[in-house]
């Protein structure tokens, strides 16, 4: 499977900027465990958003 460096780039990020997981840790997760840490992450900022926390 290909995948868009782009947006591999733009998944480390996010998830090292939530949850401070170094690069190789993150790279380490499988594609589909990766893309539910980013949903989980999604949804603690919405909760945080709905409960006054943010923008």
């Amino acid at each position: 499977m290909t995948y868009a460096p782009e947006r591999l780039h733009a998944e480390i990020a996010y998830v090292a900027y939530h949850f401070h997981w170094s690069h190789d840790d993150i790279l380490d997760l499988e594609h589909p465990e990766r893309r539910r840490y980013l949903a989980e992450i999604a949804a603690l900022n919405a909760r945080w958003r709905d409960a006054g926390g943010g923008p």
